[in-house]
């Protein structure tokens, strides 16, 4: 990697990339949302982490709200070092060709044609290329094989997706921000990435020249440290939505969850900022009587 993170939010964001990761690759739940929290907490801490270390060493770092020792010890190589070894591991690990081949049927030879013909980086992109008809097109792949890896992945992804939706479901019985804090954030993240005042990040998916165009911002309003980036979805780039959809990441003394704004197509909430799934909150929010709200097109 090469680069001194010595800032809180650049520490922050090699955090966030460990947590991708490590959802990524199934591991346990409680260790992502570890370096999530832990991300959280340096993005927004008032004093530099670094000048902490120096003074007070990892035991100084480990005083921080949800940094344990392991965390602690992380964020000491990324200061001292400018890399982290764990990082690195993991994105290796998760390369595309070796991610491709961990699907039956896909060796290292047709993972890599796949990625360099296709432009594929992830499952999903791989599932997206079965149905559309471009994976039989590549040398080595037939119908046959075709239906093999789509059914193969509608097994793989559909347990993965079925986990997300009941831990989005257990997050909704708990407390989550007020929609009028949702769309406060949202506003201000679109006005800032506008006006080119947020820093950005070089996300890995549907971004083959490696920029950094994607802007993040980092909030703690009414008790809520949230966390803005606009949706980087196959369906945003299909959609023609990635500098309209907004997915808010949030949490407060361990209720955590995330949700999506969008702008609303149609229906009594047409033209306006809404959160996906509240779509009565937000007619309530904006004092509109009319009738029930249309759901805006899904987003992340």
């Amino acid at each position: 990697m090469g680069v001194e993170w010595k800032d809180n939010i650049g520490i922050a964001d090699a955090l966030e990339r460990v947590a991708d990761l490590l959802e990524e690759q199934d591991a346990m739940p409680f260790r992502i949302s570890a370096y999530r929290k832990a991300a959280g907490t340096i993005g927004e801490w008032p004093e530099s982490v670094a000048e902490l270390l120096a003074s007070k060493g990892e035991a100084g770092l480990r005083e921080l709200p949800g940094v344990g020792k392991s965390i602690a010890a992380a964020v000491a190589e990324l200061v001292r070092t400018g890399q982290l070894g764990l990082l690195q591991r993991l994105e290796d690990e998760s390369s595309p060709e070796q991610l491709l081949a961990s699907v039956p049927g896909i060796g290292p030879e047709l993972a890599r044609r796949i990625h360099e013909e296709l432009g594929v980086r992830s499952l999903e992109e791989l599932e997206q290329a079965a149905h559309d008809g471009r994976l039989e097109a590549v040398e080595g792949f037939g119908p046959r094989r075709g239906q093999q890896v789509r059914d193969l992945l509608e097994s793989r992804l559909g347990r993965n997706r079925r986990g997300a939706a009941r831990k989005s479901a257990s997050q909704d019985e708990g407390p989550r921000p007020e929609v009028g804090v949702l769309l406060q954030v949202d506003e201000e993240y679109r006005r800032k990435a506008d006006a080119g005042a947020l820093r950005t990040i070089a996300p890995r998916r549907f971004n083959p020249s490696g920029e950094a165009w994607l802007p993040v911002m980092r909030r703690k309003l009414d008790g809520w440290n949230v966390r803005a980036l606009f949706s980087n979805t196959a369906m945003a780039h299909q959609q023609n939505a990635t500098h309209d959809w907004v997915v808010l990441y949030f949490d407060q003394e361990g209720d955590e969850g995330q949700c999506t704004i969008v702008t609303a197509h149609g229906g009594p909430l047409d033209g306006r900022r809404v959160v996906r799934g509240r779509e009565t909150e937000c007619l309530a929010y904006y004092g509109v009587e009319s009738e029930e709200a249309e759901a805006p097109q899904p987003g992340a």
